[in-house]
This record gives structure tokens, C-alpha cells and sequence, in this order.
């Protein structure tokens, strides 16, 4: 099992830039590729960002390619989703989630085993 509690959310202008943290706590935090989801009201959960094990490769979504990083700190246990350019269709729940998937990284959610509780975001224009 491993808990995964996020932070970093808010009420933002548009063009602004935002870091989102999730921490993680129980089995080791190396052992699980990350990412990060999205879902924004009346939507389906949508893949935001993944990234290996151990850092060393990412893969985003077409539509934040470009102003969204994805990275993490396995000494903290932490993953991030920093945040840039922020538009109002960004507006969503975030969610980070670990999977125990064999490969590189995952876009998928079905490949995600575990999920945090979600921080909103807002971006007003």
C-alpha cells in the first residue's frame, strides 16, 4: 500500500505558474512510476503527466506539453507537477496516482493502483 496526499492548489489568474506537490507514504516511493490526472467538471479523468522510476523519463499530454514539468524527489517522496502558462481549461482536480506497472511510465489510469484525494485547481481568465 502506499498513501498519496496532494497540495499545492488554488485560485490563480491565467498566465500564472503553479507547483503542485504530492507526497508520498508507506511502500518505497522508488518502486512506483507516477503520474498525474486531471478531471475537470462534467469530464472524464484525464492522463496529465507520468514519470519513471527513477526520474529519468517523462511523457505529458499534448495539451500541457510545453508548460507542465513532472518530476519527483525520491529522497522526499515526493512527485511535482510544476505548472506554467496556466490557462482557464486547466481548471480541474488534479490527481496523482502510483502504479506498479512494469514498464517505463503510464498515460493510462487503469495501470494506476493507487490515487490521492485530489487538490482543485482554478485558473480565472
Amino acid at each position: 500500500q502506499v498513501q498519496l496526499v496532494e497540495s499545492g492548489g488554488g485560485l490563480v489568474q491565467a498566465g500564472v505558474s503553479l507547483r503542485l506537490s504530492c507526497a508520498a507514504s508507506g511502500r518505497t516511493f522508488s518502486n512506483y512510476v507516477m503520474g498525474w490526472f486531471r478531471q475537470a467538471p462534467g469530464k472524464e479523468r484525464e492522463f496529465v503527466a507520468t514519470i519513471s522510476r527513477n526520474g529519468g523519463r517523462t511523457y505529458y499530454a499534448d495539451s500541457v506539453k510545453g508548460r507542465f514539468t513532472i518530476s519527483r524527489d525520491n529522497a522526499k517522496n515526493t512527485v511535482y507537477l510544476q505548472m506554467r502558462s496556466l490557462k482557464p481549461e486547466d481548471t480541474a482536480v488534479y490527481y496523482c496516482a502510483a502504479s506498479t506497472y512494469s514498464g517505463t511510465y503510464a498515460s493510462t489510469h487503469d495501470y494506476y493502483n493507487y490515487w490521492g484525494q485530489g487538490t482543485q485547481v482554478t485558473v480565472s481568465s
